[in-house]
């Protein structure tokens, strides 16, 4: 055993939360793993396991790969790491009945095969209590519109990297109007071409720029949606 390697076990809970920082955005699944094993053992709640360790580290990554620090393999190796200690998680959240914001479908649109945005999206959602069903890349308007009769979510996220793509977002909302649908769902859309300028002239809810504001822009939708008088 090297002289300098980390024994998790030995390390105090805020020295312990920052190293799965760490270890989150090397990408260490095993570590992460142990380290979430290990709060639980020591008397932490999931959910605070999940917000101060997972959701805060992985805020992290999102900021460094949006600022051109991090690339999308190190960015894909965070997110599977931290799946491993969602894997451990997510019952024990379910059987602590940990707060659950509401339900939200995401999808890249129809001709955009660019994921990293909206898996790190579903993931911070995730962790921050909501459930998320991902419906992937290159989504039609047909697609999406099952998804919202077949889950009846809070939530459409729709997000785009390409400029040739963004305007599909818009043939998505105006069926959606068409349909009589638009208003039973919260819009929110996201992708680095975007812009709030453009996601109000489509008829979307809000813009948000990173996973972060993704997360508090829809909890803030979801806690005035579910305040509205049932009409």
């Amino acid at each position: 055993m090297a002289d300098d390697e980390i024994i998790l076990s030995e390390l105090s809970d805020d020295e312990l939360v920052l190293q799965m920082h760490d270890d989150l955005y090397d990408g260490l699944k095993e570590e992460i793993e142990e380290a979430v094993n290990l709060l639980i053992a020591r008397g932490w709640a999931p959910y605070d396991a999940l917000t101060k360790a997972l959701v805060a580290g992985m805020t992290i990554v999102g900021a460094d790969f949006r600022d051109g620090i991090l690339f999308v393999p190190e960015v894909l190796l965070a997110a599977n790491a931290m799946k491993g200690g969602m894997a451990i998680l997510k019952p024990l959240l379910i059987a602590t009945g940990a707060p659950r914001m509401g339900k939200m479908v995401i999808g890249t649109v129809k001709g955009d095969i660019h994921d990293i945005g909206k898996n790190l999206v579903g993931m911070m959602m995730e962790g921050a209590g909501f459930e998320v069903r991902d419906l992937g890349i290159n989504n039609s308007v047909e697609k999406y519109l099952a998804a919202l009769e077949e889950e009846k979510p809070d939530i459409l996220g729709m997000s785009a990297l390409l400029t040739t793509t963004m305007p599909y977002m818009k043939v998505v909302i105006d069926t959606m109007k068409e349909k009589g649908m638009r208003d039973d769902y919260i819009v929110l859309v996201g992708g680095a071409p975007l812009n709030e300028e453009f996601s109000r002239a489509i008829g979307a809810d809000a813009y948000c720029r990173d996973a972060a504001v993704a997360v508090e822009t829809a909890k803030a939708y979801v806690a005035r949606k579910h305040n509205r008088p049932n009409v």
